[in-house]
């Protein structure tokens, strides 16, 4: 925007919200034009901190009213560009918009505000004997989850965000508030919307509340790590466990060069092979039949080194060095920046795709190890970059493609997690075909002057129409 549409718009907004709550400071502006991706930064000209859904509807009607486009952002840590403002205008931050509105234990429902982190529900939720199943790894807010589809670790047996949406609240392009759903556990009535928005990264509307599934805590908790001689043999295993219908929460591959990493990082001695990382949920008598037989199947697949943690403290540390796996290889590569693939596969193609992945970041001469959610086929691979060297960033992006592409000639898809944000999008096309026509026309109907996220999901040209 110009500088005197700019100032005017500022006064606009100071008029419907409190002074305080807009901001054009460089410093909160440079905050608000990243993510934890690699992605280049681009400046909002304005940011926003609303309140309410009140305010968010005023704001989207100045926006509409004076084509400004508007970003959505919860914590930034998402990992494709989805939050960065690529055509500047007003940035909306929820993080004010941060209350537990109600929790309604009985019919295992939560109400929340999009600026709730995951940390902050769980807290709460505690009280009642219940807990958020979706685990992404970074405290996120749950705006943010929901606007990428996030899942994560507990995946495997409790789903992905979008199997916890029982509702949303919305405002749309022009200022509309709407609902997508209700408190009722199944519907056959209308679209679904709550599968519409869910992942649509805030290129359909802006999320002002949420009703969400949660879950009673465990009677029990039973964690473990086995170490493998291949990840052919890792992930085969997995499928053995799956195939026997046990109810395991959570199954994590990690690569031998990222074992070697927690231990230098995490000050462990885990075995430096290819090593699933276990949990299981349930009672105690079903919890010992259920470990005893993972056991017996994960030797059948030359399993070389189990060990099972009970133990609060033994599972905390074995589930901390998987989450600060990132923040290992951060640490260990100074000077670098971290790229993080993601795609997800069937099962049957799981080894295969984790196999070429390992050849093609050794055939580039690249620093970076695998890991994955490998019980429902996504897994990612850690690069890190020195984003000053054009040789090496060039090498990532063609490794990037590979992996894509290696995923989506065996039917999977270009992202398992992370949403399209601005990396993935060249890549809708191939996947979707004509279904990203209907795509393309649901965001008209609905963003016809395409100010919600621009450029995110559905191409555009340089003045911000769809192609």
């Amino acid at each position: 925007m110009e500088l005197q549409t700019t100032l005017e718009l500022v006064k606009m907004l100071k008029s419907e919200l409190a002074e305080e709550q807009v901001t054009v400071n460089e410093t909160v502006k440079e905050i608000h034009s990243r993510d934890e991706s690699y992605h280049f930064p681009q400046l909002p000209d304005i940011v926003v901190f609303p309140r309410s859904t009140e305010e968010v509807s005023k704001i989207m009607k100045l926006s509409a009213a004076h084509h400004v486009p508007v970003t959505p952002f919860g914590l930034g840590s998402s990992l494709e560009g989805n939050a960065i403002p690529t055509q500047g205008g007003i940035t909306i931050d929820f993080s004010l918009m941060n209350k537990v509105l109600e929790v309604l234990e009985n019919d295992f429902l939560v109400k929340v505000q999009p600026g709730v982190t995951r940390s902050q529900l769980n807290k709460e939720l505690k009280k009642y004997g219940l807990f958020f199943s979706v685990d992404p790894g970074a405290d996120a807010t749950l705006g943010g989850m929901a606007a990428t589809n996030a899942s994560g670790t507990t995946s495997v047996k409790y789903g992905v965000m979008r199997d916890q949406v029982r509702d949303m609240e919305v405002v749309l392009a022009d200022g509309m508030v709407i609902h997508t759903g209700n408190r009722a556990a199944k519907s056959s009535s209308g679209y679904h919307l709550n599968g519409l928005f869910t992942g649509s990264e805030g290129t359909l509307g802006c999320f002002t509340e949420l009703t969400l599934r949660v879950y009673g805590i465990p009677e029990h908790v039973a964690a473990a790590r086995a170490a493998f001689p291949s990840i052919h043999h890792a992930v085969e295993a997995v499928v053995s466990i799956l195939q026997a219908g046990i109810p395991i929460a959570r199954v994590e591959l990690v690569d031998e060069a990222s074992i070697r990493q927690v231990n230098r990082f995490s000050d462990t001695d885990y075995l430096e092979k290819p090593t699933l990382f276990l949990e299981f949920h349930g009672n105690e008598a079903g919890l010992k039949q259920d470990v005893e037989f993972t056991e017996e199947l994960v030797a059948s697949h030359e399993c070389e080194d189990v060990h099972f943690e009970t133990d609060n403290a033994g599972r905390n540390a074995l589930w901390e060095a998987r989450h600060n796996l990132a923040y290992a290889y951060i640490h260990g590569n100074p000077g670098r920046k971290l790229m993080v693939t993601d795609v997800c596969l069937p099962i049957s193609e799981l080894a295969g795709a984790v196999g070429h992945a390992r050849e093609q970041v050794e055939k580039l001469g690249l620093i970076g190890g695998i890991v994955g959610h490998v019980g429902d086929g996504n897994f990612h691979v850690l690069l890190m970059l020195d984003l000053n060297d054009p040789v090496e960033v060039a090498k990532g992006n063609q490794l990037n493609e590979q992996i894509v592409l290696y995923a989506l000639e065996r039917g999977g898809t270009c992202t398992g997690e992370h949403g399209v944000g601005i990396g993935k999008q060249k890549y809708q096309q191939q996947e979707h075909g004509d279904a990203l026509v209907v795509m393309e026309k649901i965001k008209r109907a609905l963003d016809p002057s395409n100010l919600l996220n621009p450029g995110k999901i559905i191409a555009t040209d340089k003045k911000g129409a769809i192609l």
